[in-house]
């Protein structure tokens, strides 16, 4: 008999002499080894579930990064600090022959102020980083420009000008650019007679500038800078705004549009509209009243631009009754709310100042 045989017929002689409740207690505790076991091993199997997997057709769109930062000149928020770019101010012609202007609508800012004849030229700046085309018709020099072109540190931009203002140029003090001697700066157009007819752009301007650099003929910009704002959604707006330049020869308009948060621009009560297409807007339309007196026979006149003097401020079709300040030929132009002599904040866009005698209307 083989061994296994052996240990088979000894576990049957021991079972056999087992109490049958011991068997029964035996056989009950083989089989629950039993299905322990195959409970263990076995029924995993049936009921294991793989980790569920979710699938989206959506598409996660991360935040864009919002700007935290406002450029110096216009209070539009940007997303890297720009500081202190050079300005450009370019002498515009608004005689009714020199219509439609060309990027006028493209200025940070523009100042305008009456000449002689009762009509009025403005100042028009711009920043390096702009891209004008085409810029004009550029005008003469006046005296009183100077003095808003230098709070800037600007290239002041005319062809030729009066005695008195090429003077104060010839004496120092005001970066500009000639066209009498800087031609190549300037083009002069067809579709109209001189002197109506000359223009620069944003890249000559540039050029022009780069030039006077490598030259070493430029120096540090420390113009001073407004505070700016947002827009502001108000319900109570002043709708209008008339200036009449010369006993009505000359009449601008502003009509706010709510829409826009915008002030549009009327010349003679027609829309004032550049060779674009665009009509002319403002985000703020500031007025400054001070004394104005006629100088010569040809009436050129003399525009007292220092010192302060009363203003008025429409913004958010708002009129802020206000005061206007300038130091010094060098410091900027500013203005205070009479409420609480506080500096006021500029919507961040596009501002034109308006520079009125104090006999003149304004409706």
């Amino acid at each position: 008999m083989s061994p296994i045989e052996k240990k088979y017929f000894g576990l049957n002689r021991l079972f056999q002499r087992l109490k049958k409740t011991d068997r029964l207690l035996l056989v009950g505790f083989l089989i629950a080894v039993v299905l322990t076991v195959f409970s263990l091993i076995l029924m995993p199997r049936f009921f294991y579930q793989s980790p569920k997997i979710e699938y989206s057709n959506q598409i996660q769109i991360q935040a864009e990064p919002q700007p935290h930062y406002r450029h110096p000149l216009t209070g539009i928020s940007v997303y890297e600090e720009v500081q202190s770019p050079q300005v450009f101010g370019v002498m515009i012609d608004n005689h009714e022959d020199a219509w439609p202007p060309s990027g006028v609508e493209d200025a940070f800012l523009v100042i305008e102020a009456p000449v002689e004849g009762g009509i009025s030229r403005m100042l028009a700046f711009f920043s390096e980083e702009q891209e004008v085309e085409k810029i004009g018709p550029v005008r003469s020099a006046r005296p009183y420009f100077l003095d808003w072109a230098n709070e800037l540190d600007a290239v002041y931009t005319h062809v030729g000008g009066s005695n008195t203002a090429l003077d104060l140029i010839a004496s120092g003090g005001t970066f500009d650019l000639n066209q009498y001697w800087w031609g190549d700066y300037f083009w002069r157009s067809t579709d109209r007679y001189a002197p109506h007819n000359v223009y620069t752009s944003t890249k000559l301007l540039n050029d022009y500038y780069g030039f006077r650099e490598k030259q070493g003929e430029v120096s540090e910009r420390l113009y001073g800078l407004w505070k700016f704002k947002d827009h502001e959604f108000l319900t109570e707006t002043v709708s209008t705004i008339q200036i009449d330049f010369s006993a009505s020869v000359s009449v601008v308009d502003w009509v706010y549009d709510s829409q826009t948060q915008t002030y549009e621009r009327s010349q003679f009560h027609k829309p004032h509209l550049a060779s674009s297409g665009k009509q002319i807007k403002a985000d703020n339309v500031a007025i400054v009243i001070t004394e104005i007196n006629v100088m010569d026979s040809i009436g050129r006149l003399e525009i007292r631009t220092q010192g302060e003097g009363q203003a008025f401020v429409f913004q958010d079709g708002q009129r802020i009754e206000a005061l206007w300040k300038k130091p010094s030929q060098t410091q900027r132009l500013t203005f205070y709310d009479l409420k609480n002599n506080e500096e006021i904040f500029m919507n961040a866009g596009v501002t034109w100042i308006e520079v009125i005698s104090s006999n003149l209307m304004i409706k």
